[in-house]
């Protein structure tokens, strides 16, 4: 830890000695796991659109001493952009994780548990495993299928093991579509991902939550969009497990190291079915 600076009182008010910058050390690297939110980025049809405008501009209302102020509105579902899903998100046969009636959940408007604000801020250990690293390609192909055996030998390619209280990071490269919303997006192209069986891999290994570079934690079959989700089923209704959607994980994979702090603090929405985020990865030594 770097040594307080001495920079005098503070005149907000009395001077702790405490250096908040000194904290992390100085050679901490922090890299932002989360794409920009803007108006067309790709998203889920399934989803409300993320909308952003701003109806107050500097101007509209100038001050005697000349100040002006603007602000925004937001319209934006909980599941665009960088987000994490909470267990209340996914059903199966009218159950909610641990047999919770998700019609009686759901009553009022809003999750009565399940929900996002249960999610506590995660600070975890983060695994990257990069699939097409170990392949030796750029990205992994539309609706090719991350096997138990990819996650294995990637985590052997690293020299780290997916463990109990992990967050495990799936990297497929198709965060280079990102900025072609329909090529992101893959209705007619597919997705890469895990499938029910890499899902179970997660599960077993005991992570707290599992996250991806693309439009949902599944591998999705050319033409299908999201008509079957078994990996959302296995992770959200039947383990309990977080997922992390649409990340930036090129600049982590990048950066060679594959064990990392993760950071991870969903919006405090009461009763929402998932929240956007920014994860952060902290890099020690770079």
């Amino acid at each position: 830890m770097n040594p307080p600076l001495d920079a005098g009182p503070d005149p907000a008010g009395p001077d702790t000695g405490l250096d908040p910058a000194g904290l992390l050390a100085a050679s901490t690297r922090i890299i932002d796991l989360s794409q920009p939110m803007v108006l067309g980025m790709p998203q889920s049809p399934n989803h409300p659109e993320f909308r952003l405008s701003m109806p107050r501009r500097h101007g509209d209302m100038v001050r005697a001493d000349g100040g002006s102020a603007a602000n925004d509105l937001l319209v934006s579902g909980t599941h665009v952009g960088t987000h994490i899903d909470a267990l209340g998100h996914v059903s199966h046969c009218g159950q909610l994780h641990g047999g919770a009636d998700a019609e009686a959940v759901q009553q009022g408007g809003r999750l009565s548990s399940h929900g996002v604000d249960e999610i506590p801020p995660i600070v975890a250990r983060g695994i990257l495993l990069d699939i097409p690293a170990l392949r030796g390609v750029e990205c992994l192909a539309g609706g090719e299928e991350i096997t138990p055996d990819d996650l294995e030998a990637a985590e052997t390619r690293a020299g780290v093991r997916v463990g109990l209280g992990d967050v495990v990071l799936i990297r497929s490269g198709w965060g280079r579509n990102w900025p072609d919303a329909d090529a992101f997006v893959g209705r007619g192209s597919g997705v890469p991902g895990v499938g029910e069986h890499g899902a179970r891999w997660c599960v077993d290994r005991g992570v707290v939550a599992v996250g991806a570079d693309t439009i949902a934690f599944e591998c999705l079959a050319p033409g299908n969009g999201h008509a079957l989700l078994p990996a959302h089923r296995v992770l959200l209704v039947e383990s309990g497990t977080y997922i992390i959607e649409t990340m930036a994980l090129d600049e982590l994979a990048a950066s060679g190291v594959a064990e990392f702090v993760l950071v991870v603090a969903p919006l405090h929405l009461v009763g929402a079915t998932g929240s956007p985020v920014r994860p952060l990865a902290l890099i020690g030594g770079q």
